[in-house]
This record gives structure tokens, sequence and C-alpha cells, in this order.
């Protein structure tokens, strides 16, 4: 296996000389003109380092283990390769094709929201080539995506339980895939994909080109690697010790010991900071990211919530309001939030303290990213103490014992520069946001027992035109409930709790069955 990192080696003629050099634009590789100029269309002409070690070994077919965290461009690292080998409907070859219209390249994600996440980057960057992506995944309905393979695609992106019930009902042919691309392999390996993942590979070609992308390299996804690929090159973005010492460094870190009853006037004071752009705050449950998402838009902030209690069109809704601006306060659980690659994220706010450093670390990356700086806050309940004492100790941060805080702490104020005077509400001269409701609710014709709930959270975050439009009552219950947990193959488990495949959910329940009874007899028997 060839090992290319990003780090300079010593070759004898030039110590100095990196293993790969940088190139200056997309331009400079054997690719498709249209991808190119796609691409310069959204002022994306210069590749990242990921990108510019893939794409040479990626565009000559070889196989290829990525080793990069998310936020770092590998997606049009393995993107570009696949858009170029790829054969277009407007191309000439087209027609010649064992299966014109089968799928040719198939990528798996861990989750939603990474899914549609790759898919966009692909769609935008195939665009000019006439590229057909499609993305499939659970909670949403089965005959639009059947509808589209069945009109053709030439690149399926989607997560393992939906991918592999549409093969088994015989409409996602993978007999053509000439490349596979697992992304994020870890996130897969923790949310028990594994063996999906294993299933998938079975029903592709053996001759095909494989890429995996992990941020760190698990005895089981290396065990994958070996069995699946042939000899691959593993390209290595960046060192973990690297790599976290970067995230560290780029992003300015508070740590507070707070008081429950008091964490929501903090963060609302908190909200108010001098130049805060995009913020995410992250809380471990379901239940916490929804009562949060809630006060917020009580306080006058524009904020809405994700994670897995919501419907899918719910979830993909307060994504696009966050990312066009008409909220800007995004409070998440850890599961739902994998993937989510947002632009000028400036503050990351951990309202509850992170499980462990690997949490920690995929919080606080939210921020900070392409080259820019961000804050982070993490609150620390006097419960967690020995929890932050170890990411603490792990991370090497030098913030053993967090400062006891509370909303009318001057730390606090000149920490975040919080205006003086700041109080928890936001003032109604400054809620100029369109909120969440200016964002168009799609009918997806969800699947699954949490369809089409929004949640009060759901709603939360209109301020300014268009008010708050609080969604009021969940039409399919509580929020929440005994262990955290959901649908689709675990692709929304937070927390622990057992889950139930993807598909299960379309079957109808069985009724209970009463029985008339008389005098503690069945109705209709006699007395004797």
């Amino acid at each position: 296996m060839t090992d290319v990192t990003d780090t300079p080696t010593t070759d004898g003629a030039d110590a100095a000389s990196p293993t790969v050099a940088a190139a200056p634009s997309f331009s400079d590789f054997p690719i498709h003109p249209d991808i190119v100029a796609a691409l310069a269309e959204h002022d994306i002409t210069s590749p990242f380092p990921i990108q510019a070690m893939t794409l040479p070994v990626a565009l000559s077919g070889h196989d290829i283990i990525g080793q990069a965290k998310t936020g770092t461009g590998k997606t049009l690292g393995f993107g570009i390769p696949i858009l170029n080998r790829v054969v277009s409907p407007r191309d000439e070859a087209f027609e010649t094709l064992a299966a014109p219209g089968k799928p040719q390249a198939l990528a798996v994600a861990p989750t939603r929201e990474l899914a549609v996440q790759v898919a966009s980057d692909l769609e935008r960057a195939g665009r000019k080539r006439g590229i057909r992506v499609l993305t499939v995944y659970g909670g949403r309905a089965y005959e639009p995506q059947v509808e589209a393979l069945q009109r053709g695609v030439e690149v399926v992106v989607g997560t393992p339980g939906r991918l592999i019930d549409l093969a088994k009902q015989g409409h996602l042919d993978l007999g053509h895939a000439r490349i596979v691309v697992l992304d994020e392999a870890d996130e897969m390996l923790d949310l028990g994909f594994l063996p999906d993942v294993e299933r998938l590979l079975s029903l592709t070609p053996a001759a095909r080109q494989t890429m995996l992308f992990s941020a760190t390299m698990p005895g089981a996804v290396v065990a994958l690697a070996r069995r699946y690929m042939s000899q691959p090159t593993h390209i290595r973005a960046m060192g973990d010790d690297q790599e976290n010492a970067h995230t560290v460094k780029a992003v300015e870190q508070f740590v507070y010991r707070a008081h429950a009853m008091d964490k929501v006037e903090m963060l609302a004071r908190m909200l108010q900071a001098t130049d805060r752009g995009l913020t995410i705050i992250f809380s471990r449950t379901k239940r916490t990211a929804a009562k949060v998402a809630d006060e917020l838009a009580d306080r006058g902030f524009a904020a809405a919530a994700i994670h897995g209690d919501l419907g899918q069109g719910a979830r993909e809704q307060a994504l696009r309001a966050f990312r066009n601006g008409k909220v800007d306060i995004l409070v998440a659980t850890d599961v739902a939030a994998r993937g989510i690659d947002v632009e000028n994220v400036t503050h990351v706010i951990n309202y509850q303290c992170p499980e462990d450093e690997k949490t920690y670390l995929h919080r606080i990356g939210r921020t900070a990213r392409a080259g820019n700086t961000g804050i982070a806050v993490t609150f620390v309940d006097w419960d967690d103490l020995h929890r932050w004492a170890m990411i603490n100790k792990v991370l090497d941060l030098g913030i053993p014992e967090p400062l006891e805080t509370y909303s009318s702490s001057a730390h606090l104020f000149s920490d975040l520069d919080i205006p003086a005077g700041t109080k928890g509400r936001l003032p109604r001269s400054r809620q100029t946001r369109e909120g969440l409701d200016a964002e168009v609710l799609e009918d997806l014709g969800e699947t699954g027992k949490g369809a089409g709930r929004r949640g009060s959270a759901a709603g939360a975050g209109g301020s300014g035109p268009g008010g708050r439009g609080r969604a009021g009552a969940r039409p399919g219950g509580r929020a929440g409930g005994r262990g955290e947990s959901r649908d689709a193959r675990g692709e929304s488990r937070e927390g622990s709790g057992a889950t139930r495949p993807e598909g299960g959910a379309d079957r109808p329940a069985r009724g209970r069955t009463r029985r008339r009874t008389r005098g503690g007899r069945p109705a209709g028997e006699s007395s004797g």
C-alpha cells in the first residue's frame, strides 16, 4: 500500500520538497473542462491539500484510503474523479454503455445530512456535464426515488439502510457501478453500518475503483479496506496529533462551570456578543435541543432545532434556513449535526458537556473552517466535571478547572465581548432575521414514526418579518422519550435505546385485539 502525506519528506535530492506539490488550480489536472468551469462559477478554482493529494491518484483509477476530517474538502477529492469518469447522457459513448441510465457510481454516507451535502456538491460540479445525481435516504417517500432510478441516473448518493431497501426491491441495480466511495467510514462503524456497507459492496462489480475516507482508522475499517480494496494508496491530509492541534489552535475556547437554572440566560446574553455570526449550539439529547430552541425563540432570537424527533422535511427546512441566514442559531444534537458543513459559523456553544474528546473536537470543528478562526464555549455542569477533566487531559487544553460563571459575571462579558448592560432578551430593533417559517417546509411524503413531526422547536426562531411562527403541538406524540432513539437503522440514533429497520415504519401497526366479556366470561358463551 502506497502512503502519501502532506508533510515534507526527504528523498536525497531535495530535502525540502513535499510529497505532493499543491497545484495552483483545478485546470492543471486532467479534469473535464465542464467540471472546471462549473466549479469556477462558484469561485472554486484552487484545490485544498486533501484534493491536491487525492486527485492525481483517483483520476488514474487507483483505490484510495483518505484520512481527513470533515470540512477539509474531501468531497471534491472523490467527487471530481467520479464526475470525470462517468459517461454523461450528453456524451456520444452513452448509448454504447451496457446499461445506459443505470448508476455508474455510488457514494455511501452515514447520515442523511451528509448524504445531502455530498450530493449537492456533486450536482453543482457536474451540472454543465449533465450528470444526474440522486440522493436516497430514509424518512422520505420511496416513490420519487424509484421514479428517478427508472428515468436513469449516473451517480447515487445515499445512506446504507435505504440503499439496501431499494436494492432488495429490485429498483437499485449496482451491477454497473464502476466507482464506489465510502465517506466517513469510522462514523458508519460507530452507527453499526459496516455489515450493510459490506452487503452493498458485494452488489457492485469486483473490478470497481473504491475510495474510502475516514477521520480515524479503527481496526474494523482497516479490515474492510483490506478485504474490498486493491493495493490502495493511503493519503493522510493531516496526522491525528496535528489535526487536533490545528483545530484547537484555530478556535478560541472558553469553559464555564454553569448552573442549570442560569444557562439559558447566559446563552441569551452570549448570543448578543459583538460580531457574532452564525452559531451552532450542541446538546446531548433531543429534548434539550427542542427546549433550548423554544426558549431562545421566546426571547426574540431566530433559532431552529435539528434532531431525530423531527420529520425529515423539518430537518431540511431548518438546515436551509440556517444556510440561507433566515435563522442564525441552530440547536442540534451530535447525531443530527453530522455532515453539517456551513460556512461562516463564528461561534459553537456546548450547552451540555460533550461525552468525550472526539465529540468535543467534532463540535468545535464546525467553526474555524477554511482558514478562519472561531469561538467555542462549553458549559460544564457540576456532575460533568469529571468528564471535562478527561477531555482537558487528553487534548492538553490547559483548562483543568472551569471557572464558576453566572449570567451576571463580569468575566463572561469581557471574555466574549458582550456589550455592557446586555440582558437575556434580544431587543426588538435587532430582530431582523426572517425566521424559520420564511423557509418552505417541503412535503416529502415522509415515512416512519416521526414522519411530519415538526415539534415546537422546529418552528422556533422567526423574528422580525414573518414572526416566530412556532409550530405548537407535536402531531405524533411527545418529543424525546426513553432511550433518545429513533428509526432508520440507527441513522437518527441519539443515545442508547433500541432501533428498528428503516423500512419497518412503513408497515401498518397491528391493532390490539379486544374481546367483549360479560361477567368475566367472553360474550356469547353460555354460563352453563
